[in-house]
């Protein structure tokens, strides 16, 4: 999933330190993160947690957790030296701190101490930004943005040749695609658009760079009729789709017109998808974050696309943002090259939706 994840091969004992006056609630984080990166989430509380005065303190231990059968107790420290002993121990690699407030919580001198020691002391957001190719929107703060890295170009000759390079790249895939777009044009009219006399492409509005409206082009893929009652998020095995429609939506063939979206400047190859500007004004009002999504361009392929499975609701638009906000902030040339080359292989074998 991430650009850097940790070796899996490799045994990792990490400690996350927060407050919390409910066990309960050091739990979840511990729960919140094995699931995330994939382990079980059947790991009961007690194997994770033990109390350390005021604050809570969690053992994750990232590979083999259950296969090694270890158990840890729940048990009673104090942040002095007898807890330095534990960090020493227990062979602690990394400390990720989970707290809310710090001041006067945190154990800064012990903290100091495993710093000049090697020992990695990981903010929870880069924690988990790190080992799942997300930003964790619930948890981010304003704060953790202004002083973090990214959130800007790491390639000037990037910026420089982007509308050429979208370009160029629309014209090469164009060449080898037309054939496709021929065919998938004359089945589409021959399955409904003959009998109904309405186009075989679809325009929609849609919110582009800086909330700039933009009309998006498609292969239709849906019956003539399908919004007759307003804008309707669509879903996985939605009934309005056509039997052609259901083929070229998993292959992605629908999306391919976008490329005069691209040679218009509308759209670039990579970044998130747009999305329509009924479904913007609610998203904004009840997802925090999400209008920073418009500060890229929107693209043909994107992350959140590759890391997420079919979104319909607020609650999918909230995990899609995620992996949008991740490519907001390290938008580079080598991982727009990792996204192409993922989505060729979701195009080739049909993986998608």
């Amino acid at each position: 999933m991430a650009l850097n994840k940790r070796n899996q091969n490799k045994r990792s004992n990490i400690l996350v330190i927060t407050e919390a006056l409910l066990i309960a609630y050091m739990g979840y984080i511990s729960h919140f993160i094995l699931t995330q990166i994939g382990m079980s989430p059947n790991v009961s509380v007690e194997k994770l947690i033990m109390n350390v005065g005021m604050l809570t303190v969690s053992i994750l231990i990232i590979v083999e957790l259950t296969a090694a059968g270890k158990k840890e107790k729940i048990i009673h420290l104090k942040v002095d030296e007898s807890f330095q002993q534990f960090i020493a121990d227990n062979d602690i690699e990394e400390i990720v701190i989970a707290c809310d407030q710090r001041r006067g919580t945190l154990p800064v001198e012990v903290l100091f101490d495993c710093r000049l020691r090697g020992i990695e002391v990981t903010e929870l957001l880069d924690f988990m930004e790190r080992e799942t190719g997300q930003i964790v929107v619930n948890l981010m703060y304003p704060s953790w943005v202004i002083y973090s890295n990214g959130f800007q170009s790491q390639n000037y000759l990037r910026d420089a040749l982007d509308y050429t390079l979208n370009v160029i790249l629309a014209f090469v895939i164009l060449l080898f695609v037309w054939p496709i777009m021929l065919f998938t044009a004359f089945i589409i009219y021959c399955d409904d658009g003959r009998r109904t006399g309405v186009s075989v492409f679809y325009k929609q509005e849609r919110v582009g760079l800086n909330g700039k409206l933009f009309k998006i082009i498609k292969f239709r893929s849906m019956r003539p009729d399908a919004e007759k009652d307003g804008a309707k998020w669509a879903s996985k095995n939605d009934d309005r789709v056509t039997r052609i429609g259901h083929f070229i939506r998993k292959y992605r063939v629908d999306e391919l017109p976008q490329l005069l979206n691209v040679f218009k400047g509308e759209m670039a190859f990579i970044g998130p998808r747009p999305e329509r500007p009924q479904f913007v004004e609610q998203l904004v009002r009840e997802v925090p974050y999400y209008n920073q999504r418009h500060n890229v361009k929107p693209g043909l392929a994107g992350w959140a696309q590759l890391n997420y499975p079919y979104g319909a609701s607020v609650e999918d638009s909230m995990e899609k943002l995620k992996f949008d906000l991740y490519y907001v902030k390290h938008q580079s040339l080598l991982l727009d090259i990792l996204i192409l080359i993922r989505t060729v292989e979701v195009v080739l074998f049909g993986k998608g939706r």
